[in-house]
């Protein structure tokens, strides 16, 4: 989708032992802008919901998971398009 420096990746972040996460639904759709810290997708561990912010302003450009899918803390899950 173009150079490394062109987008912002969003990464499950670290969630104390949890090894695994559901990605229960995205907040935002591929091509939507985003604001940095705007909620943009929802996780949810051992019966809890978290929220994953945009680390930056801009679009987001790329959805890695799919809603109902797993992943992982520290996994990428989409990437945002500064601008």
């Amino acid at each position: 989708m173009g150079r490394k420096e062109d987008v912002v990746d969003i990464v499950v972040p670290e969630l104390g032992e949890v090894e695994e996460v559901k990605l229960v639904r995205w907040l935002k759709a591929v091509g939507e802008e985003v604001e940095a810290g705007e909620a943009v997708a929802e996780v949810e561990a051992d019966k809890a919901v978290f929220v994953i912010e945009a680390p930056s302003t801009g679009i987001l450009a790329e959805a890695h998971v799919s809603e109902g899918g797993s992943t992982r803390p520290g996994e990428i899950i989409g990437r945002v398009k500064p601008g």
